[in-house]
């Protein structure tokens, strides 16, 4: 598109115009930001503190916006199903290597001769153990005084030492 001299020089003098007003509003920002930065410099407000505020202020955005929220109850949703599921594979492995433990111990140790031996022994000790007086079992009784001497049976007519005959 061809321009004729005089529309050139018209755009020229725009386009100088635009680039000194956009030259003075920088000279205004740089003069304006140097203000705030004063003022903040004056109130205590330090860059950290600035960067604390306006992370906090994002955080509770986001944390109150709609999907958030959906996305906070799906995600609770799932970490209690699969607490749920984790629960359930652990018990039921647990049983199994419980199952396969005594099992193990079963055929190792059940069968063989020594094992039947000691256990025949338990089962006659807990049987003896388990035996209460009134079945008239009394098998062996201590010949003990209660302070745990033994007792000594005196020939008919001999008193011992320490008592003095009738």
């Amino acid at each position: 598109m061809a321009l004729t001299e005089e529309e050139q020089a018209e755009l020229n003098s725009e386009l100088a115009k635009v680039e000194d007003e956009i030259q003075t509003l920088s000279q205004v920002l740089a003069a304006k930001e140097k203000q705030v930065a004063e003022i903040k410099r004056k109130l205590g407000i330090t860059p950290l503190n600035e960067f604390k505020q306006n992370l906090s202020k994002g955080w509770h955005e986001v944390t109150t916006s709609t999907a958030y929220k959906k996305t906070s109850e799906t995600l609770s949703q799932v970490g209690q199903k699969a607490t749920t599921a984790f629960s359930s594979v652990g018990s039921a492995i647990g049983r199994k290597l419980e199952d396969v433990r005594l099992q193990s111990f079963s055929n190792s140790f059940g069968n063989t001769p020594t094992f039947k031996s000691f256990e025949e022994k338990v089962e006659t000790i807990k049987t003896k153990m388990n035996r209460t007086p009134s079945t008239g079992d009394t098998e062996e009784v201590s010949e003990s005084t209660p302070d745990g001497k033994p007792v000594v049976e005196q020939p008919e007519g001999m008193c011992p030492p320490d008592q003095k005959p009738h």
